[in-house]
């Protein structure tokens, strides 16, 4: 039988054979590719397919909240009652192995690590609005932009694999239970709807729009390599 202190170790090792690199030029992507402030111009197109294709304040007003309350449930758990409890430290900084971490630009981050709260926002965001659009494209999209967050903090040496694993699960969690809050809402103060056209997805969000996200996503993905081939020299 596998013990708690095997897939420690296993986790370790797993952690050191992903992190960092030799390239300058990787370092800086992920330092980019981290950072929350790169996803704004994704955020304000989600924004904007929910303002545009739902046609009241209360609707709109439903879905942010929804969202937010992702936010507030993934993060909130992993660093206000999971990390303290748990007292996981990060690779950067454990005892154990921090001078074997290859740590970039000098990120440490805070003391503890179990659980990701970047892949828990980051996929329970991605799960609420693929389970709202309803789009394939889109949802194959939001979770690779997930999982390539997830990566970052492997590289960077801020998690653990199994930190990641661990915040997925809890992403996905939180990310249902808000889109189960939005029906349960959503069904009391709006008339059902099903729609049949090859022009918007089942629940009624134009396609042209979805792939106005699509582009901002791909689109910021290039500008976060050009400016770290920028930065690199």
């Amino acid at each position: 039988m596998i013990d708690i202190q095997t897939i420690l170790a296993f986790d370790r090792d797993l952690l050191l054979a992903m992190n960092g690199s030799e390239s300058l030029f990787i370092d800086n992507w992920m330092m980019m590719l981290t950072c929350g402030f790169t996803w704004i111009p994704l955020y304000i197109a989600l924004l904007y397919i929910v303002i545009k294709n739902n046609e009241t304040m209360t609707q709109i007003l439903l879905i942010v909240g929804c969202s937010l309350l992702c936010v507030v449930l993934a993060d909130g758990v992993a660093d206000f009652i999971v990390k303290p409890l748990v007292g996981r430290w990060r690779p950067s900084n454990d005892p154990i192995i921090k001078y074997a971490v290859q740590v970039v630009d000098g990120m440490r981050g805070s003391d503890y690590c179990f659980f990701s709260a970047h892949a828990a926002n980051t996929f329970s965001i991605a799960l609420f609005f693929c389970l709202l659009v309803r789009s394939k494209l889109l949802s194959v999209s939001l979770v690779i932009w997930s999982l390539v967050n997830c990566y970052t903090r492997i590289y960077l040496g801020l998690h653990y694999p199994l930190d990641i694993m661990c915040g997925l699960l809890w992403g996905a969690v939180v990310g249902v239970l808000a889109y189960y809050v939005y029906c349960k809402v959503y069904y009391r103060i709006s008339p059902v709807n099903n729609y049949v056209s090859t022009q918007y997805t089942s629940t009624g969000y134009s396609l042209d729009d979805v792939d106005i996200v699509q582009l901002v996503l791909v689109a910021t993905f290039i500008v976060t390599v050009i400016a770290a081939v920028v930065v690199s020299f």
